[in-house]
């Protein structure tokens, strides 16, 4: 007989149920005890030696002036693109509220370019000489704009996705607020980074994975495997920082927060860095591969084979998953790129150096745990996977069809 079909045997899948709540539930509970344990309640503020007073206010005039002096950046004569004269700012907010002040406009790399109405932040020179301007414009008001984003972003997910739209925004919000109310402060007051960013990350996994894709089989076993990828990205991490001998400080901020707070690990700042990266983008592969199976289960194939046609697409999820990071890597630190793409420094000395190779470390990293949430993931959701029901073709399965 060669195109026999039968029921597929009933699987297993009850107790493997029983299990991953068994897992899952003091995983939470330990998550939780370790949170309120590492909560760190009130972070005292010390300051960063900016104590100027700043000011809120909006240009009502510029008066440009031909550049008569050499540019303060760069000593160059040849005014170029410079721009100089003076603006008039009434100040709205903050010190000398209701005044209306001239100040010099802003001069060298990164000064902001003001004209007529816009709304800027002054700082009060309280040391400037008898006769100068007492205020100074350093940056350019952007809260408004930058409400309209986010306002215009949230509508266009709410549009999309509706109500699982909306959770994912009550999701995000809630990631930002372990990361700012827990994450932050407790490495600050010398808790162990790695440690906290495990716990961190696991609390926002377990809340934002929940709350977005409810809390069903399906969800539990992204979790798992998403946990899983993380302790493995962890590990490694920390191997391979040891390894090569990082020591966290690879840029002028790493290296100015290591003076400002001394208590602060920076190897491990380093490795908190990578876990909290991965999570988001093992979340997201995670969720694809158990949906993945859970459609792909509703077919009658073998286990062996809803493993393999699950894994196939998970290969294509996680090329492309791969070539985000590695964008990413490299959108953020473009202007880094450019140095190096004019210095004349040897490649093998720039690829080694403490900057480099701690993206390499990151990225590497984390693309080894990204690569392995797929068959751990995979494998997870085809154990638990409701097979009942569901008539499988044994020739299929001699002819090695999959």
């Amino acid at each position: 007989m060669t195109g026999h079909s039968h029921a597929a045997p009933e699987p297993a899948s009850q107790w493997t149920r029983h299990l991953i709540v068994g897992i899952l539930i003091p995983l939470i509970v330990a998550t939780l005890a370790a949170l309120i344990t590492l909560w760190p309640g009130d972070v005292p503020k010390q300051p960063l030696g900016d104590d100027q007073e700043r000011s809120y206010g909006q240009v009502s005039r510029v008066v440009e002036e031909e550049c008569t002096e050499n540019d303060p950046a760069t000593g160059d004569t040849p005014p170029g693109k410079r721009r100089c004269g003076s603006a008039t700012v009434d100040i709205k907010e903050g010190s000398g509220r209701g005044t209306t002040v001239t100040v010099e406009l802003p001069q060298g790399p990164g000064a902001p370019t003001v004209h007529s109405g816009d709304k800027v932040i002054l700082v009060h020179l309280s040391d400037a000489p008898e006769g100068s301007p007492e205020y100074t414009v350093v940056d350019h008001q952007r809260g408004n704009p930058l409400i309209w984003l986010v306002a215009l972003a949230a509508i266009a997910i709410i549009a999309f996705g509706r109500w699982r739209g909306l959770s994912a925004l009550a999701g995000l919000a809630l990631s930002f607020a372990l990361l700012l109310l827990f994450v932050v402060p407790a490495i600050l007051i010398g808790e162990p980074p790695l440690l906290v960013a495990v716990v961190g990350a696991s609390a926002i996994m377990f809340a934002v994975l929940y709350l977005t894709h409810g809390v069903n089989v399906q969800t539990s076993v992204a979790i798992l495997g998403t946990l899983a990828s993380l302790i493995l990205t962890g590990l490694l991490g920390a191997a391979f920082t040891a390894f090569t001998e990082l020591t966290g400080i690879g840029d002028d901020q790493s290296a100015f927060l290591s003076t400002f707070n001394s208590s602060v690990d920076m190897r491990g700042l380093l490795l908190a860095g990578i876990i909290i990266g991965s999570l988001g983008v093992l979340d997201d592969v995670t969720v694809t591969q158990a949906a993945t199976v859970n459609e792909l289960a509703r077919s009658p194939l073998s286990r062996m084979q809803l493993y393999r046609s699950a894994t196939r697409i998970g290969r294509a999820h996680v090329a492309s998953a791969v070539n985000t990071i590695v964008l990413a890597y490299a959108g953020a630190s473009l202007p880094l790129l450019l140095l190096i793409t004019a210095g004349n420094q040897p490649l093998g000395q720039l690829l080694t150096s403490q900057t480099i190779a701690q993206e390499i470390v990151r990225a590497a990293v984390g693309t080894i745990g990204l690569v392995a949430s797929v068959p751990i993931t995979t494998a997870l959701a085809v154990l638990v996977a409701d097979r009942r029901g569901i008539e499988v073709d044994d020739s299929s399965m001699r002819d090695g069809a999959y």
